[in-house]
């Protein structure tokens, strides 16, 4: 089972980057993207529905903002659009496939990075959705939750790991709400289950030529159920290629599809 997951900072612009060309060559059996920023009528067109998958996209009530997609080779049985929470699934974040029991999610979290307004909101995302993945954790069922977190775990996480722990994505409290998830919680960061490297990262800076001298952050995960840990086989980010300021994060798991 290979799962490629992609911050795409615009489905559209991801799309004239070469994006989808890239993919027919990746062999993937789930894709998720985030960050789509298209309503219904901006997706219509063929090359965002990809010939062989079944492709299922979950818009923002606002227009150009969030939204996620699933693409998925095996007919999901089920599909599960939200979360269930008052506030944040009109912003389009979570995208659950259903495949028996296994269940795969394509997961956008808030940025806070725009101000304290919307780190409080990430903080109140954070509080609803960990109590969320404590009840599923309870399930008889594995998960793949793939997609854009934006936090950064350890520093080995990202570049510039001292001047940023007063910054957002990688505050104590963001860091210990992952703290909780993988080490109470049950989830494995699927990543580093393969690959303890340092330098590894999904996203860069606009700025500062952040892309060209490696100044990144690892911020986009494949987290799963404890269970999936044994089957994890192998993990890479694609940075040949540039369709996003993140890069595509591809795992390859032994678990059947």
């Amino acid at each position: 089972m290979r799962i490629v997951t992609l911050n795409c900072n615009g489905i559209r612009s991801a799309s004239r980057k070469g994006l989808f060309q890239w993919l027919r060559k990746q062999d993937a059996d789930v894709v998720c993207l985030q960050e789509t920023r298209a309503a219904d009528e901006h997706v219509a067109d063929a090359q965002f529905r990809p010939a062989g998958y079944h492709c299922d996209y979950l818009h923002a009530e606002r227009a150009g903002y969030s939204g996620v997609a699933l693409y998925s080779r095996r007919q999901p049985d089920r599909m599960l659009r939200g979360f269930g929470s008052s506030e944040f699934d009109r912003e389009g974040r979570y995208l659950e496939a259903q495949f028996g029991a296994l269940s795969v999610v394509s997961i956008y979290l808030p940025s806070g990075s725009s101000g304290p307004e919307r780190q409080a909101a990430k903080f109140r995302f954070l509080a609803e959705f960990g109590d969320y993945l404590e009840r599923l954790r309870r399930r008889r069922r594995k998960y793949v939750l793939c997609g854009d977190f934006n936090i950064a775990h350890r520093p080995i996480d990202l570049k510039n790991w001292r001047a940023n722990q007063k910054n957002s994505g990688f505050l104590p409290e963001e860091r210990a709400w992952l703290d909780e998830l993988f080490e109470r919680r049950g989830y494995v960061d699927a990543f580093r289950v393969v690959n303890a490297l340092p330098d590894q990262y999904t996203w860069w800076s606009n700025r500062g030529q952040a892309w060209k001298k490696n100044v990144g952050w690892r911020i986009d995960y494949q987290i799963v159920s404890r269970g999936l840990q044994p089957h994890v086989q192998a993990a890479s980010i694609w940075t040949k290629t540039r369709f996003s300021d993140h890069a595509p994060l591809i795992i390859d798991y032994t678990h059947e599809f």
